[in-house]
């Protein structure tokens, strides 16, 4: 059979033979035993109504078995045979061609290259699913090679519920990923009805199929940890010589030790996995390995001393070096935190006393003393950092429930007040204010051919569009536009590109919309290929995240949601090709909803009244919001656009003074 044969058959007409999981794989952590004996049978039955009658008896056994040693059903038999990767877009059998672009970017989140788990469909985070198992894929695979223009596909946490009539103006693909009650949404919830099979966490951009591997976190990381260091540093001074000391190599935080060397520090990255210490190293990702606290130590202030410009990866636990580091009295400039903290318990974060092998056993033999050993170096963590800031660091919680767990574990976080925690997100002080109140946040795009010499033609375009703009940009958003112009400049000698060819800036409105023309003129000439369209949900209106995105909105509603479902409602009848809400993303389970797009241009006038209208609203939306909370930096974006744009009316808050809430109770 060929490629296209297996894409259009779906689930096998006869049962494939089974097979072995692969010996090196990275496997993803064998999940909680969570079920009951009557729930792990209808996790089976579950499984079982996806195949026909004549098989249950086999693949029950079978998936009793996989539950039993993986604590979920994958169904590994069913994976196929081909190479999983993106290919050109012409190569995929569709009547419909955003159907066959939205299969090449499932195809990118689950390539081997671009994955972290791929066995399991499982694409960063550890937990961050495209699927829940291959049948699932095979089905919707199915389902996109044969939809026309007027059909829309329903995805309910991976599970393809089915094709339902629409109209080419509706997006082509609805995901939703994690969509529970609120009653039923801590970490066991999740554990237990995605054992069940029926419900999934889609990370942010793994369930939307919007992952473009590291190089969406190199960027974000980038512009963060420019932006930190400004704040610190005199205005002659560089960041070069001096220390970002961080900590976690795997999935989406690996990017950190390239953006420390964009950025022009000593990047010192611990990570107690030596196999993805090893494999970040091996890739280029980062400078120099050392495994020994004495040749750190000695290493890091030769490169004070030289004033160099390196990329560190320690294998060992962070806590070590921040003792170690305040021991030596060797200043830390810039201090965070990018372990998985969004899933302590289950091998997010280890415990600085016993070894990475020995807290592995723990957390499958006893669970509740890992759990122990892992607040107790939580303490111990956030100990000794408020050492090191007592000397002058800056440290900030990057996003991944660091402080969170933190105050949970009973460390010393919270500010006086006992609500806020004593150090700010890098939303609170640097992306709120600088980027998303703005409008600028992670605008991507890949390029279906595949060609690298496309990717090269869309950098030169969005370059030059870019320069475009800054030439009439105010003072306010000229160091946003000037950093981008000098990233995307950049971009290719950096070495970004992982499985497609894609890439990322950030922009505002003005910036993504002009872009994305320029790109759909491009196409239409007949000079690049189509081009996908996506974005971070990580954005200025995307995600409604009380302690990232949406941290730095102070009038009490950080913690409602209604912007990120309005923002995928609005996507959806504005354009875009397909559009996806999760519960869950960086921070946990419960503690975020955040929703996404992919659009896809192919050169025609259609695609450019799409484009023009979804991408201004899929901006806008976020900047009323903000605007609203009394953002100073957004009531000016806000009121610039509108200014702009005569058939846009946002409701303006009215300021109040300080002195006439003072002495009312």
């Amino acid at each position: 059979m060929t490629f296209k044969d297996h894409i259009l058959q779906g689930i096998p007409t006869e049962l494939p033979v089974k097979r072995a999981y692969p010996k090196d794989a990275n496997r993803a952590p064998k999940r909680k035993d969570i079920l009951s004996k009557e729930e792990k049978q209808l996790a089976i039955r579950n499984a079982l109504r996806y195949f026909p009658k004549k098989w249950h008896k086999e693949l029950a056994l079978e998936f009793a078995q996989e539950l039993q040693d993986f604590g979920r059903i994958y169904m590994y038999r069913f994976k196929p045979n081909y190479k999983i990767y993106a290919r050109n877009i012409g190569d995929y059998p569709a009547k419909s061609k955003q159907a066959a672009a939205i299969m090449l970017m499932i195809q990118n989140n689950l390539d081997p290259a671009v994955a972290q788990h791929p066995e399991e469909l499982i694409t960063y985070g550890g937990n961050g699913a495209v699927f829940q198992n291959w049948a699932q894929y095979l089905l919707t695979m199915q389902y996109l090679a044969t939809m026309t223009d007027e059909q829309t596909l329903h995805l309910y946490s991976g599970h393809p519920m089915g094709l339902f009539p629409s109209s080419k103006n509706a997006p082509r693909v609805v995901v939703t990923n994690g969509m529970v009650i609120p009653n039923y949404s801590q970490p066991d919830d999740w554990e237990k009805f995605n054992a069940l099979g029926v419900s999934q966490y889609g990370q942010m951009t793994a369930g939307s199929f919007m992952y473009i591997g590291p190089q969406g976190i190199v960027h974000g990381t980038t512009i963060t940890v420019m932006n930190a260091f400004r704040k610190i540093l005199q205005k002659d001074e560089t960041p070069a010589g001096k220390i970002f000391l961080t900590a976690g190599l795997g999935g989406m935080s690996g990017a950190q030790p390239k953006a420390g060397n964009i950025a022009g520090c000593i990047t010192v990255c611990a990570e107690v996995n030596p196999k993805a210490a090893t494999k970040r190293h091996e890739q280029g990702w980062v400078d120099v390995l050392i495994d020994d606290m004495g040749d750190l130590v000695t290493r890091v202030k030769q490169a004070q001393e030289n004033n160099e410009i390196v990329s560190i990866a320690y294998i060992g636990n962070v806590v070590d070096v921040w003792e170690r580091f305040y021991e030596e009295d060797i200043f830390v400039h810039v201090g965070s935190d990018q372990t998985s903290l969004h899933i302590p318990w289950t091998g997010g974060y280890y415990p600085a006393d016993i070894s990475y092998e020995a807290s592995n056993r723990l957390i499958r033999e006893n669970p509740e003393l890992f759990k122990e050993k892992v607040q107790t170096t939580l303490r111990r963590h956030a100990a000794s950092i408020n050492n090191h800031t007592a000397k002058g660091t800056y440290f900030f919680d990057y996003g991944n429930a660091f402080l969170l767990e933190s105050s949970r574990a009973g460390a010393d976080v919270m500010a006086e007040n006992g609500i806020d925690f004593k150090y700010a997100s890098y939303v609170q002080d640097i992306l709120g204010p600088m980027c998303f109140d703005y409008g600028f946040g992670p605008f991507r795009w890949v390029c279906t051919s595949g060609k690298s010499e496309d990717l090269d033609k869309t950098d030169a375009i969005a370059a030059k569009v870019l320069q475009e703009i800054m030439e009439h940009s105010p003072e306010e958003i000229q160091l946003q536009m000037q950093d981008n112009i000098t990233w995307i400049k950049n971009a290719k000698q950096n070495n970004m590109v992982v499985g497609s060819q894609a890439r990322i800036l950030y922009a505002d409105a003005e910036g993504r919309t002009k872009i994305a023309k320029a790109f759909n003129d491009a196409i239409a000439k007949g000079d690049i290929g189509p081009v996908v369209l996506g974005r971070d949900h990580h954005d200025v209106s995307g995600t409604d995240s009380p302690f990232r995105e949406t941290s730095n909105i102070y009038d009490g509603s950080k913690f409602t949601a209604d912007m990120a479902i309005h923002n995928v409602i609005g996507d959806s009848f504005r354009g875009a090709t397909w559009v996806s809400i999760h519960n869950g993303g960086g921070v946990g389970w419960g503690e975020v909803i955040n929703g996404g797009f992919g659009l896809l241009l192919d050169g025609t006038p259609e695609a450019e009244a799409r484009l023009k209208s979804m991408l201004f609203y899929d901006v806008n939306n976020g900047i009323a919001r903000r605007s609203w909370a009394r953002n100073e930096e957004a009531l000016f974006a806000i009121k610039r656009e509108m200014e702009r744009t005569p058939n846009l009316k946002v409701t303006i808050p009215n300021l109040v003074e300080d002195n006439i809430l003072n002495d009312l109770f």
